[in-house]
């Protein structure tokens, strides 16, 4: 296995080596938390998706034919390899993300969850069998592998959002072609690696880095079966269409804004503490991140004098110091952008608590950081509460009841998760039978679903029909094939020209 190597160029991985590619365009890769720049990305070229389809096409027959328990075998191995290199799989992701160190084990864990379930795949490609069905015949069904299929996903999760994708394709018998984001693309490398080590076959899994021109690619070649996309709705949006016109199967999943309801009865202190962790952990960089906090009745007053505390006096460093509780943004265009939303919703009229823009990190000068920003009396028409900002900035809403704070979320465009902060248990059935959105945690403020439940949101939130990972991803990367056989000898002689029954 190669080392990772901090100031080596990050380029392509395809037929089981590392290739510079066709293309001349490249790109600074930063480290956050100093402003460096220690790495440069080799953009690619539609010839390099070619290469990478080509090679995974030539995989895939013998892959698809080698028996699901080998498969799972090769996922197993590459299991160990995860865990065995857990940390510094979670180093190279803090490095290039910024995310805190805890936060980024984290995030390995969860995608390790996925390749565990993975390694489940011979009871998940289990057909049904029916004896009998007509007189002399009997009809089973089964799932196959598309052929050759490609993720492409976001910076915010460089390895777990990946883990949602190509373990499970690649256990079902595809062949994958992973196009991470150019802003930290260096783990796909290091995961490629340990897939070979594990003994997956060269071709199986490629990796393309690159931006548009390499995704517009990959929608238009006629040998990729289906696209898996994790990002903005606007592109999720672009790449269904896309994918569908080119007759692709595609699961794109989009933007969140995700609110947080805090009801009268709450434990304020367990309701404080998971609107600090989950509006400002990882920076607010997260799809699951609350980002609206909905204060029911008189909550609001007891709660965000304590809410601007905690967010005045969060530690925000290098995400590789042992204290730190948040660090940087991922690039200094985000931040810019974060802090351009700080100055509309002031203009809007929102009361900001707290402003954490211009903050300076003794050591990281030239860094690319922000602090908790906190503000009160958001209402529904400002776009600090319509538009995803994924940063840590709160917004705090007042309502007078359940009611409104159910009608609030429900005409919001979004709908991927949502929480509700409650000690009365007919407030939290109600509230999970009424509210739509895909991800629903009750006193848990970032439902994100276990590895073989599935994660997908609602609205424009998704595009598609599937949500990822669990038994939703075995049917997204496979086909079900039904069969219905007789022998010669059970049947009567002659042609049948009515539609067959049951006889």
């Amino acid at each position: 296995m190669q080392a990772f190597n901090d100031t080596a160029d990050v380029v392509h991985y395809i037929n089981g080596e590392r290739v510079a590619g066709n293309g001349s365009r490249s790109q600074p890769v930063f480290n956050p938390a100093t402003g460096a720049r220690p790495r440069t990305l080799r953009l690619g070229e539609a010839a390099d998706v070619d290469a990478a389809v080509a090679s995974a096409k030539a995989a895939f027959p013998k892959w698809s034919d080698t028996p699901p328990i080998r498969r799972a075998r090769v996922m197993l191995r590459f299991l160990e390899l995860m865990n065995k290199h857990r940390d510094e799989l979670a180093a190279i992701i803090t490095a290039e993300h910024g995310k805190v160190f805890s936060d980024a084990q984290g995030e390995v864990s969860r995608g390790i969850d996925v390749i565990e379930f993975a390694c489940g795949i011979p009871q998940l490609l289990k057909g049904d069998y029916t004896e009998q069905v007509s007189t002399g015949i009997d009809n089973w069904t089964t799932r196959q592998a598309l052929g050759v299929v490609a993720g492409i996903t976001p910076f915010n999760f460089p390895c777990m959002v990946p883990c949602w994708m190509f373990p499970v394709a690649i256990a079902a018998g595809n062949a994958f072609i992973l196009k991470p984001s150019e802003r930290d693309p260096s783990a796909s490398l290091f995961m490629a690696e340990l897939l070979k080590q594990a003994g997956l076959p060269d071709g199986v899994f490629n990796v393309v880095q690159g931006d548009k021109v390499v995704v517009d690619a990959l929608l238009a070649h006629p040998d990729v079966k289906a696209v898996s996309f994790v990002g903005s709705t606007p592109i999720a949006n672009y790449i269904y269409e896309t994918g569908a016109k080119n007759g692709k199967r595609v699961q794109a999943l989009g933007g969140a804004k995700n609110h947080m309801v805090v009801m009268p009865d709450a434990d304020l202190d367990q309701a404080i503490d998971a609107l600090v962790g989950a509006g400002y952990g990882s920076a607010g960089e997260r799809c699951m991140a609350i980002s609206v906090a909905v204060l029911v009745g008189d909550v609001a007053d007891k709660i965000i004098p304590r809410l601007a505390e905690r967010a005045r006096n969060l530690v925000v460093k290098n995400g590789m110091e042992a204290d730190a509780e948040m660090g940087p943004i991922v690039t200094r265009q985000a931040l810019e952008r974060i802090e351009g939303y700080i100055a509309l919703g002031v203009e809007e009229g929102a009361k900001l608590v707290v402003d954490g823009r211009g903050l300076k990190v003794p050591g990281h000068e030239d860094g690319f950081f922000t602090g908790g920003t906190l503000f009160d009396n958001v209402t529904p028409d400002m776009r600090i509460y319509k538009e995803e900002i994924f940063g840590p900035v709160l917004a705090c809403v007042r309502v007078k009841d359940f009611t409104e704070a159910v009608d609030l979320i429900n005409a919001h465009e979004f709908g991927n998760g949502v929480a509700c902060y409650t000690r009365d248990g007919h407030v939290a059935r109600e509230f999970g039978r009424r509210i739509e959105v895909g991800m629903v945690g009750i006193n848990v403020p970032i439902p994100v679903p276990m590895a073989w439940h599935g994660f997908g949101g609602w609205k424009r939130s998704l595009f598609g029909d599937m949500h990822a990972y669990g038994e939703e991803g075995v049917r997204f990367y496979t086909k079900q094939k039904s069969i219905m056989q007789r022998w010669p000898e059970s049947t009567e002689k002659g042609a049948e020209f009515a539609m067959p029954t049951a006889k």
